[in-house]
């Protein structure tokens, strides 16, 4: 499940990085990439948000050459110890 929640999580960070004009969609994106992030704090906490994100964060640094640090902000209100 995991493997399926990060390509998921990729394809909705890698569409936000690079359509950024796209406000409605990208809000849209952003929705569920908070939606999954629930799930993922459901299930392991708040070291599970860090493992994702920093699994996320290398793919997309080594496949598009972008630092997606300040999308951990879309996690933000899952729970008070995540807060970008």
């Amino acid at each position: 499940m995991d493997a399926y929640l990060e390509e998921e999580l990729y394809d909705i960070l890698t569409f936000g990085i690079t359509n950024s004009n796209e406000l409605e969609k990208v809000e849209s994106q952003k929705k569920r990439f908070f939606e999954i992030g629930q799930e993922i704090y459901a299930d392991g906490g708040i070291e599970a948000l860090e493992n994702m994100f920093f699994v996320l964060n290398n793919r997309i640094d080594g496949e598009i050459n972008t630092d997606a640090s300040k999308y951990k902000s879309w996690w933000n209100g899952i729970t008070e110890k995540w807060n970008f």
